[in-house]
């Protein structure tokens, strides 16, 4: 082989290493990034046992959005506010037990439950290929259903935990719902699966029908729970 095409053939060879490393690089940050958060994770639940303490998987932030109906993205991302994060059992019923109860919320307000790192929202890094899983309830029993929902997610008790980003309230004029959002829509069985667990950790009657959405959806038509995709 000529010299001049032996060198031309390294030349793209190097190319294209070079190419595959620059597309690598995005995920590698990200494995880098879930590896450095993991390590900090675990570095907490030791202190926290050291202290005699009740260590979460997974530290919880809890925010509060006071909703102007028809507002863009940009307002409703101003408008969430936090309220407190809590990585132990003692301190989340230190919160809970001053958390105001669904029906005494004005309407309408959203109160989110997510995990660290994750904000509620269908932009977040987490949250931007996921969707969720959503339910309709009478005012009259919302209450009893979204406190189990936010001990179940506090507890890590649903299955495919390490999918679920966070729970949200979403208090309105004639009902209030529920919904559990994750991170991968695609993921047939997943989503599936969170469904069912869903269902049984909340003891669900037959008569309620849950929801499905794809947060790329909502960002279509501007809408959390309008057109849903899937249901059962």
């Amino acid at each position: 082989m000529e010299p001049a095409v032996e060198k031309k053939e390294a030349e793209q060879e190097e190319q294209q290493l070079a190419q595959a490393r620059k597309e690598d690089a995005p995920a590698a940050a990200a494995v880098a990034e879930e590896d450095e958060a993991d390590s900090e994770e675990t570095e907490r639940r030791n202190r926290d046992l050291k202290a005699g303490l009740h260590p979460l998987r997974r530290k919880l932030v809890l925010w509060y959005t006071r909703r102007t109906p028809g507002a863009r993205s940009q307002a409703y991302e101003d408008n969430i506010k936090k309220i407190i994060d809590f990585g132990t059992v003692e301190s989340f019923w230190v919160c809970y037990c001053h958390l105001a109860r669904p029906s005494s919320l004005p309407s309408p307000t959203d109160l989110h439950l997510f995990k660290d790192g994750i904000r509620p929202l269908w932009e977040d890094p987490a949250n931007q290929n996921g969707g969720k899983w959503i339910i309709r309830f009478k005012k009259a029993v919302s209450g009893r259903f979204w406190e189990d929902l936010v001990l179940v997610l506090v507890g890590d008790q649903l299955d495919y935990s390490d999918d679920v980003c966070g729970v949200v309230l979403s208090v309105r004029f004639n009902e209030d719902i529920l919904s559990v959002w994750n991170r991968n829509a695609s993921d047939h069985q997943a989503v599936m699966t969170l469904r069912d667990s869903i269902k049984r950790h909340l003891k669900l009657p037959h008569s309620y029908l849950m929801e499905y959405k794809p947060h790329d959806a909502s960002r279509r038509d501007n809408s959390s729970y309008r057109n849903t995709w899937l249901r059962g």
